[in-house]
């Protein structure tokens, strides 16, 4: 005695559940990476968005006492700055400053808040062009005249 109709079309039924289940698992797995990849993503864009500094000196007037230039950083972003040699690299006229050369006047800079930065160098007379590069790759560039 064979198979009866009914009893093909309960096997192709639930051969059709089983490949339809593994479907929708590979579906759910593929939305569960997506999902992940954007909120991680969007965290990077948000600690990107928090790291923000200004240069607010007047480009005139840089004040030198004694052998360090002193430029003023503001953190215009949401998150606190650890101002470091290790997170923070300086430029002048594209020539990077030794980390021995250059240093904060606080160990951070919360938000809305100015430290001072001071920089030991040699600056001939002319327009000069400060470039300051912080956590997350966020860079500032500030032209002045000494």
């Amino acid at each position: 005695m064979g198979f009866s109709l009914t009893g093909t079309h309960v096997i192709f039924f639930i051969a059709a559940v089983i490949v339809a289940g593994m479907v929708s698992g590979v579906f759910i797995a593929v939305t569960m990476n997506v999902t992940t990849s954007l909120s991680e993503r969007g965290d990077r864009v948000k600690n990107q968005l928090d790291t923000d500094f200004a240069i607010i000196n007047d480009p005139n007037i840089i004040p030198k006492p004694g052998d360090y230039y002193i430029f003023y950083l503001k953190n215009i972003g949401g998150a606190t700055l650890t101002t470091t040699n290790q997170t923070f690299q300086v430029f002048i006229d594209g020539e990077i400053i030794a980390t021995v050369d250059y240093y904060f006047g606080n160990a951070s800079i919360p938000g809305e808040g100015v430290t001072n930065l001071y920089v030991r160098t040699t600056i001939t007379e002319g327009d000069h062009l400060l470039r300051v590069v912080g956590p997350q790759a966020v860079d500032k560039e500030f032209t002045f005249t000494k």
